[in-house]
């Protein structure tokens, strides 16, 4: 298929919006699975019709107003309405605590709230200073406003700049505290621009949104992405558990999809590894590396009819893809996966690698236009601190200049706070974040990370976190405690009798898990990252959006 000449030079969501109506008006934008799409024109019409309201309420160019709800098409249209408007986006994550609710809408000082009819709790036993209006996602229906009745208004024309800011991002991530990422309708663009470089997407593209649009890496990938190159997005109406997700490809046959590790981690150990291993037979040639790539292709090959079997592109981001995983899938290579690494403050990709260019535990080549530095590289490995810049690069976090400048030099470099090392080629390799290296009683780094990788792949385990304590190091692990019940569960009417005698011997198996444990993981690491206790968890950890534990709750 022939892609369209573009005539209008995009450097705002504005203008986005503006050549993605005039190339694309009678082609399908945004549905739910089992829902009716809207067509591109019908889509701009109903953010020129919320504008509107927008306007007469008196929402204004500059004014914050924050989105929350799970993903829908229209959540998209409250996104462009804002910001084509000049105002500015506060996408908020739907698995924020109300408190967590509370503490951005107040730092944003946002004066409206979209939010989605299951979130409503959240928001309205809030008391927010600047927050005047509320109004339900689902129908755009008003539901409490400051103004008793919307003034009329006429048709109004903005201007929006490309410098100007379209959206703060809140992220909890890791560390305890919600920044807010400052984003311009520059950046965002300059993000697009790169990812159409890499990977084209055309007009007849299917995606499939799994991920929270309230999070960078969903948000530009899987929807402004979409929409810079007329495709059609498809939501779920519920969350992505098996039942749901599969007769959703069945039905779709995506040919684009955003994931986090999780998801295809959980699919590897559910699903594939045990068809390998129940058979003696494939349990032997899966040890000879020759017999283990045929496996590995076919197993591959199933998959990705399991996806519909017209995938292109299966993006991984937002944490690190387990090395055993992410081997099945590189020996596989049918199922055309590809990494990416990024953070919300680039908007976010900064490197990526195709699926033709995949390397297995690469995070791929510096995007075009994003320049890529070592910083301070360790001599020996050459491991050392990424830094970037490039037009991606937020404006810095909102309204707190100290922490702007802590990782903001005054030449445009960003400091990731992640360690990494560059391969001959220029391939970039994730070695772990920063803060979280352990430091060695003889000088040297640990990188918990690569330990957990290990930890990972032990029989039973879901999770771990490796921590030092007085010294030492730790693994706090969140066995699967459904697989071992079954393990001792052979009559459902036997455990129910013997309820005390299946928990010893539960609690017996799982410290016997624990010194396997050990010795699995401490055989295959080098002595200084061997750990010497492992505490089993009864609750699963605590983790960000994008399934990443959040480990300053656990230090």
């Amino acid at each position: 298929m022939k892609k369209k000449l573009r005539t209008i030079q995009v450097r705002t969501l504005q203008q986005l919006l503006q050549r993605s109506v005039t190339q694309y008006a009678e082609r399908n934008a945004l549905s739910f699975v089992d829902g009716s799409f809207i067509t591109y024109r019908e889509f701009s019409d109903t953010i020129e019709n919320v504008q509107a309201m927008l306007c007469g309420l008196g929402i204004k160019p500059g004014d914050k107003v924050a989105v929350l709800s799970h993903n829908m098409p229209n959540w998209g249209i409250a996104y462009f309405a804002i910001a084509t408007m000049g105002a500015v986006v506060i996408p908020l994550l739907p698995d924020f605590s109300a408190t967590e609710v509370e503490n951005v809408l107040n730092h944003s000082e946002s004066k409206a709230i979209f939010v989605s009819q299951r979130l409503k709790s959240k928001v309205d036993e809030l008391f927010i200073n600047s927050l005047e209006i509320k109004i339900e996602l689902d129908n755009f229906f008003v539901y409490q406003s400051a103004c008793l009745n919307e003034s009329e208004t006429t048709e109004t024309v903005y201007t929006v700049k490309p410098d100007d800011l379209a959206a703060i991002v809140y992220t909890s991530g890791t560390t305890g505290k919600s920044k807010g990422v400052m984003l311009t309708h520059a950046n965002l663009l300059a993000q697009l621009d790169m990812v159409n470089i890499i990977q084209k997407v055309w007009e007849d593209d299917i995606f499939l949104s799994i991920l929270p649009l309230s999070h960078m890496y969903e948000c530009s990938l899987g929807f402004l992405t979409p929409i810079n190159n007329g495709a059609s997005i498809y939501y779920l109406e519920k969350p992505p558990t098996v039942s749901i997700l599969l007769p959703a490809l069945k039905k779709i046959r995506p040919t684009y999809m955003c994931s986090v590790p999780m998801i295809i981690e959980k699919i590897y150990r559910n699903s594939v590894l045990p068809t390998i291993k129940k058979n003696p037979v494939t349990r032997t040639l899966y040890k000879i590396p020759f017999t283990r790539k045929m496996i590995h292709r076919s197993a591959a090959k199933k998959l990705n009819e399991t996806f519909g079997g017209r995938l292109k592109f299966f993006g991984i981001g937002g944490a690190k893809l387990d090395s055993t995983v992410e081997l099945f899938l590189y020996e596989g290579k049918v199922f055309p996966y590809a990494i990416g690494y990024g953070l919300t403050e680039t908007a976010p990709l900064i490197t990526a690698a195709t699926p033709r260019i995949v390397k297995h535990q690469s995070t791929g080549f510096a995007l075009p236009e994003v320049e890529l530095t070592i910083n301070n590289p360790n001599p020996a490995t050459g491991e050392g601190e990424i830094w970037a810049k490039g037009a991606n690069v937020m404006q810095g976090y909102y309204k707190e200049p100290e922490m702007t400048a802590e990782v903001l030099t005054f030449d445009g470099w960003l400091k990731t706070g992640d360690l990494g090392v560059f391969d001959r080629n220029g391939r970039l390799f994730i070695k772990g974040r920063l803060k979280n290296v352990i430091l060695g009683s003889s000088g040297e780094n640990i990188y918990p990370e690569e330990i957990e990788s290990v930890i990972n792949n032990f029989k039973y385990v879901n999770d771990s976190l490796v921590l030092e304590q007085e010294g030492k190091l730790v693994a706090m692990v969140r066995f699967n405690y459904e697989e071992l019940e079954k393990q001792f569960q052979q009559f459902k009417e036997e455990f129910k009798q013997n309820l005390g005698l299946k928990r010893q011997e539960l609690e017996q198996r799982i410290e016997q898990l624990k010194m396997e444990l050990l010795m699995y993981v401490n055989s295959r690491v080098n002595r200084f990252s061997q750990i010497s206790l492992v505490v089993a968890l009864q609750n699963d950890f605590e983790k960000t959006s994008t399934q990443k534990i959040k480990r300053y709750l656990y230090a």
